[in-house]
């Protein structure tokens, strides 16, 4: 994985219809997480689409956001660098595994099928390249998403309740898994929840909002 650097939001201010979500100063550093937390509707998804470049039209917001030195605020999503986990996996239903896995990787990389084969055997996926994602169990596609995440070779990660949908025992496995592989590729990470737990399995600061 190449070096990553910090990802940064200075003054990020989010309203809307002039009522004021969500103000965050923070920096997140290479392999860490920075927790927020709060309950529904105080704009922790809002925040992410902000940083991520897909916020409604319908929102105010203001403040920079960089990743690496690099500001992202005025550049359309694809151009930002950043990676996204959400609730659901949102594997593509009419592409194979490996197709989905294909699909993010950058068009420069050598040999995508040997570097799929042996992301899928490393996540313990072996042999699964051309299986259809309505086959996996919901662990197995969740491990699917995270590596169509890595190796997509984003800037940083987003992380939206990834875990809110898994059962307990599986959320404790994935929750180790994900963390685990964001730290070894050393990508700054914002995760919102409402979840204690995982706050407290991402291990790094947390702000609460609302």
């Amino acid at each position: 994985m190449n070096e990553h650097t910090a990802l940064r939001l200075e003054g990020v201010r989010i309203a809307l219809a002039g009522r004021p979500l969500v103000e965050v100063d923070a920096e997140i550093g290479p392999g860490e997480v920075l927790t927020l937390m709060g309950p529904s509707g105080v704009g922790k998804s809002t925040l992410l689409a902000f940083i991520a470049g897909f916020l409604d039209p319908a929102f105010e917001a203001g403040g920079r956001v960089s990743l690496a030195g690099r500001e992202l605020t005025a550049l359309p999503a694809e151009s930002r660098g950043v990676g996204l986990l959400f609730q659901d996996p949102l594997l593509f239903p009419h592409l194979s595994v490996a197709g989905n896995l294909r699909f993010g990787m950058p068009r420069r990389e050598a040999d995508k099928r040997a570097h799929i084969d042996q992301a899928l055997t490393e996540m313990g996926l072996a042999g699964f390249g051309e299986r259809d994602p309505a086959t996996l169990s919901g662990g197995q596609q969740a491990r699917v998403a995270l590596l169509r995440l890595l190796l997509s070779r984003p800037g940083a990660a987003l992380l939206d309740e990834p875990f809110s949908r898994l059962d307990r025992a599986l959320r404790q496995e994935t929750r180790r898994l994900v963390f685990e592989r964001l730290a070894e590729a050393g990508l700054p990470c914002l995760l919102v929840t409402h979840d204690h737990e995982d706050a407290e399995a991402a291990g790094g600061p947390v702000i609460t909002l609302g």
